[in-house]
């Protein structure tokens, strides 16, 4: 019988659900590459190729069976051919820019094991979809609120969550999207650059994230009586000073984020915090041109840089720090112990802190492709966010499980800690 691919769902999954990917029809012990493409929005093609040999029977099942060197990956990965892609353009990061239609995933099995593509035995499409079924996914133009907000199926309530992304701008939506499918309604909340927001970054108000907030804790499908947020770098000290200034808050979790205030003012009322100084002279640049900007922020705990250390301890809800111990973007785990530190000196609850060897700065859903390097809009040149791929890719995966476990544990039932600020 001719070779053929099988795979498992069969024509369509969700892009932070596992694929099992299987060949039939080979010979026995056969060689044979087999290749992944996919394009993103914009027409740049991601591809990732492995090495494997078939089995006595002709069968090659990646659950069982390892690839061998001289691929994008090596060892027992059933899922390398997905977080193994790897964008053609340099400096590129794959990214879902609608949600509501599924990224193209195409297979080949190629013969042999040469440097250039052998005969095509097989192929095969597959789409990796954002949006599971019944998930409803409403804009949001309340006030001066810009924001997207997706309600599971169901009559609800719901869990509520704000979703915040770094320094980018825009209103990324896929991982409020992949959580609104898991019982979450999410709320990704642009904050600039998008439609009328500020093009650029030079200050913040918090009484805009308050409206967003007010518009969730008011929202019938929202479940009281607080609410979570979510932010990852930038988006993770505005996240810090929400939690600290504004009431009904009751969960807290950040990725890679900082507890100092970084890259713009932010004022509420008649309080400032400015941003954490910046010293160009430790950039580091290297003969690739890519900078590594890890030491380039001040230390918030000397000198007037602690006028931007974010003042946590006012916060009344739970904390979750996830970190990548080698995110190259910031000190994410010198800012976690600070804050813990913090939160603790003032008599308040210790944040978990869950650290992750190898994973760089974008720790993003399961099977996104790790993004070494790319443009960092405020250097306006390829930075370096570390990470090494195969950790970083689980990395991802567990802490997807752990973010959702903390937001189930607070967010359902009585959560405790808020009552004094509801």
């Amino acid at each position: 019988m001719a070779p053929s691919i099988r795979l498992s769902p069969a024509a369509r999954s969700l892009f932070d659900e596992p694929l099992a990917i299987a060949v039939q029809g080979l010979g026995p012990r056969q060689q044979v590459t087999l290749r992944t493409s996919l394009r993103d929005e914009t027409g740049e093609l991601f591809q990732a190729s492995a090495r494997y040999q078939a089995g006595d029977d002709g069968q090659l099942d990646l659950a069982r069976c390892p690839a061998l060197p001289g691929g994008s990956f090596s060892g027992l990965e059933p899922m390398g051919l997905l977080w193994a892609l790897q964008p053609q353009k340099p400096f590129w990061r794959l990214v879902k820019r609608d949600v509501q239609s599924p990224f193209l995933l195409q297979l080949e099995v190629l013969e042999g094991h040469g440097e250039r593509p052998g005969r095509l035995l097989a192929q095969a499409q597959h789409e990796r979809a954002f949006l599971r079924d019944g998930v409803r996914r409403v804009p949001v133009r309340e006030g001066r609120i810009r924001a997207t907000l997706f309600l599971p199926p169901g009559s609800g309530p719901f869990p509520g969550i704000i979703d915040l992304y770094g320094t980018g701008g825009g209103l990324p939506e896929y991982r409020a999207c992949l959580l609104a499918n898991h019982g979450f309604a999410v709320l990704a909340l642009a904050f600039y650059s998008y439609e009328d927001l500020p093009k650029g970054m030079k200050e913040f108000h918090l009484e805009y994230f308050e409206e967003a907030v007010n518009y969730m804790l008011q929202h019938t499908q929202v479940k009281g009586p607080g609410i979570g947020l979510l932010g990852h770098s930038k988006g993770g000290d505005l996240c810090i000073s929400m939690a600290s200034f504004l009431k009904g808050i009751t969960a807290t979790a950040l990725i890679n984020g900082s507890v100092a205030n970084v890259g713009a003012v932010l004022r509420y009322k008649d309080i400032t915090i400015p941003p954490l100084g910046i010293n160009p002279k430790r950039i580091k640049v290297g003969k690739s041109g890519i900078a590594d900007i890890i030491d380039a922020l001040n230390n918030p705990l000397e000198g007037p840089d602690q006028q931007s250390f974010i003042p946590l301890e006012k916060a009344e809800c739970c904390f979750l720090f996830i970190v990548g111990q080698d995110d190259h973007n910031w000190k994410s785990e010198f800012f976690a112990v600070e804050g813990s530190k913090r939160l603790q000196a003032h008599g308040k609850e210790k944040p978990e802190i869950v650290c992750y060897p190898g994973a760089g700065h974008y720790i993003e859903p399961p099977f996104f492709p790790m993004c070494a390097a790319s443009m960092h809009l405020l250097f306006g040149k390829p930075v370096m966010w570390g990470g090494e791929p195969k950790a970083h890719c689980e990395a991802q995966i567990d802490a997807w499980q752990q973010i959702q476990a903390f937001f189930r544990k607070h967010l359902t039932g009585k959560p405790s800690g808020t009552s004094s600020k509801l």
